[in-house]
């Protein structure tokens, strides 16, 4: 019997903690797994397969027992997933930014607007001349419909992501594809988490409203929600956390996972309003 106990306690010790989704989460949630490995020996394997669209429906099928997402669960995900008990754990505070390369920026294009957005993503404004930039030819890599930096990006112009029309652009998936396709494009235009702009090759766009106002994603204009398009970033769990997966949850609420949170550029959940 004893021999028995220890073998199902070391099963369980050994049991594979196994976390996908949004690339964006996926940057302190990374560090975090690297620490609980190193610190307390657990067996993590993290994956940003799909995004966000792809950790909610890997946690609803039960290939992981967490997501990560930078997107809310809908009311159709959790009717797609009804065995599910989608549990959503908010660990930090996002903005998706407007991002261009170099030459754009410095062609004299800083801000847009949300109906210049809507150009672009409708192909009614194809040369940066029209914003006040440079003659040339605006090259727009979209984000892959379902990634939480699209939702956000169509729920601002469209006021739904649902009400986005069908477009033809090149697509991008994670966050390092659009940063490497935007900083390796002349003219080039995308949809991308703030936390990923260096000021060098890819610039965040600051967002002019309809009174006038620019807007740009700074720590204070995302925790007042006065920039638009922030977004909350969550770690998804089928009902309260157990075992392993609230070891993980409780590392990335507690200071040491808060403070990786803010290190890769995102707002802590005590600095939001």
């Amino acid at each position: 019997m004893l021999m028995m106990g220890l073998a199902v306690g070391a099963a369980a010790q050994a049991e594979t903690l196994k976390i996908n989704g949004s690339t964006t989460v996926n940057l302190p949630a990374a560090e975090a797994a690297e620490a609980l490995r190193k610190e307390q020996g657990l067996d993590i394997q993290i994956d940003t397969q799909g995004g966000s669209s792809g950790g909610i429906s890997m946690l609803g099928e039960g290939l992981v027992q967490i997501g990560m997402a930078s997107k809310p669960v809908k009311d159709e995900d959790k009717a797609k997933f009804p065995k599910c008990d989608f549990k959503s754990i908010h660990v930090g505070e996002d903005a998706v930014a407007m991002i261009v390369s170099a030459d754009v920026w410095e062609g004299g294009v800083k801000s847009i607007t949300k109906e210049q957005a809507a150009g672009i993503y409708e192909g009614r404004i194809t040369n940066w001349k029209e914003l006040g930039g440079a003659d040339r030819r605006i090259a727009f890599f979209n984000k892959e419909p379902g990634r939480g930096t699209w939702e956000v990006f169509t729920h601002w112009v469209y006021g739904d992501s649902k009400k986005a029309p069908q477009v033809n652009f090149p697509e991008v998936g994670g966050n390092e594809e659009a940063r490497s396709k935007v900083g390796g494009t002349r003219g080039a235009v995308s949809q991308l988490s703030s936390t990923w702009v260096d000021n060098e090759k890819i610039f965040a766009l600051g967002i002019k409203t309809e009174a006038g106002e620019v807007v740009e994603p700074t720590a204070e204009a995302i925790s007042s929600k006065r920039y638009p398009l922030s977004r909350p970033l969550y770690l998804l769990t089928n009902g309260e956390p157990a075992g392993t997966a609230k070891t993980f949850v409780d590392f990335m609420l507690g200071e040491r996972g808060q403070a990786l949170v803010k290190k890769h550029g995102y707002l802590m959940l005590s600095e939001l309003k």
